[in-house]
C-alpha cells in the first residue's frame, strides 16, 4: 500500500493505539477500497457524541469482545465514519477532530473547512 495521506496532504498520523482503532485496527485511519464506510475521521469521543451515535443505532459505548471492540468512553480517540461525523455536524453534536490523523479520503464526503473548525491539533 502506498503512503497514506491526511486531509492536509501530509503523511497520515496515528489516531489511537489504545484503544486500537482504524478499519484494519492498525491504530490509524488508513483507508482503501475495502473500507466501504470510510472510517477516516480521527475524533476525540465525547459523551454527547456517544449518545448521539447510540440514538442513531450505533452503540459505540458497549464492548463487543468477539470483534475485539472495547467500547468507547469520552476522551478516547477513534476512527469514525465520515458520513456519521457529517450527520453529527448537521445536528450540532460533532466531536473534535485530529486533523493530522484524518485520512484524505474524508474529503470525498466532508469539507476541510468543517474539519479544521473542529480541530484539536491545529493552532
Amino acid at each position: 500500500m502506498s503512503m497514506q495521506r491526511n486531509v492536509l496532504g501530509e503523511p497520515l498520523e496515528e489516531c489511537s493505539a489504545s484503544p486500537r482503532t482504524g478499519f484494519t485496527r492498525s491504530g490509524s485511519c488508513e483507508s482503501g477500497p475495502q473500507d466501504l464506510g470510510s472510517h477516516t475521521v480521527c475524533v476525540l469521543m465525547t459523551r454527547e457524541f456517544l449518545e448521539f451515535s447510540r440514538e442513531r443505532g450505533n452503540d459505540l459505548s458497549t464492548p463487543v469482545p468477539e470483534y475485539e471492540f472495547p467500547g468507547l468512553k469520552p476522551g478516547d480517540r477513534w476512527c469514525l465514519c465520515a458520513s456519521r461525523w457529517g450527520e453529527a455536524l448537521q445536528a450540532g453534536r460533532a466531536p473534535r477532530v485530529a486533523v493530522r490523523a484524518t485520512h484524505e479520503r474524508a474529503l470525498e464526503i466532508l469539507a476541510l473547512v468543517d474539519l479544521k473548525a473542529h480541530a484539536i491539533d491545529l493552532s
